[in-house]
């Protein structure tokens, strides 16, 4: 193929078509074809797009929004931050609270976004004088926050709060605080997790009382099935 153009003097002069830009043109198509095919062949084709997730991926289910019970919290789960437990780490046991300064203390702890004030304390629920608001600027209510935070309400084992402790798929740098989850903290806390308040309920709702036996966050003991 052939066409005319004008040279450099201002004559006009019969020229081929180069044929190196088809090639390159060419080239580049494989070449997106080689990446597409490696990013498939890595686990990220679905067999029609080869930029899509793989078939076989699992999100942890969401509660839209579900809060977990604050009272059970309080009652069953803060005191486990504040237990002196065992940790197995590199072969050496050792004794420390999960709100120590080298741990999770609020002040000067090093262990990540778990936060704990451990001076918090208890407020009585019963008491009328303790709105949700009272609650809500509690340092009590940090450690529920921050705890609540480090869980996918509903799905305890997709949770940092269980799984952590556990060294179960995740690293923790506290080393191995629950041995297995048939350990009685273990349980407190998957219950805790597993249980979240109906949908359109806050963190104080009454569904919280079946969590005891009796059914009474005051003198109930606290369930963990």
């Amino acid at each position: 193929m052939s066409f005319v153009v004008e040279d450099r003097a201002g004559r006009l002069v019969r020229s081929r078509a180069s044929r190196r830009r088809p090639r390159i043109a060419a080239a580049a198509c494989l070449a997106v074809a080689g990446l597409a095919g490696g990013l498939a062949g890595c686990g990220g084709g679905d067999g029609e797009n080869p930029f899509g997730n793989p078939p076989l991926v699992a999100n942890p289910e969401s509660n839209s929004g579900q809060k977990l019970s604050y009272v059970y919290f309080q009652k069953c789960i803060n005191p486990i931050l504040l237990a002196q437990l065992q940790s197995v780490q590199g072969g050496t046991t050792t004794t420390n609270t999960c709100a120590s300064a080298g741990c999770h203390s609020n002040a000067s702890g090093t262990g990540g976004a778990l936060r704990v004030v451990p001076e918090a304390q208890a407020l009585d629920l019963s008491n009328a004088a303790n709105t949700a608001e009272v609650i809500r600027a509690s340092d009590m209510y940090k450690n529920f926050y921050s705890s609540q935070g480090s869980t996918v309400p509903g799905s305890p084992l997709q949770s940092r709060m269980l799984t952590k402790p556990l060294v179960q798929g995740v690293l923790h740098g506290g080393g191995l605080i629950f041995e297995n989850e048939q350990d009685p903290n273990a349980r407190l806390i998957k219950y805790w997790i597993s249980r979240p308040m109906p949908q359109g309920q806050d963190e104080f709702s009454n569904a919280a009382n079946t969590m005891f036996t009796p059914a009474d966050p005051q003198a109930g003991t606290c369930n963990t099935q």
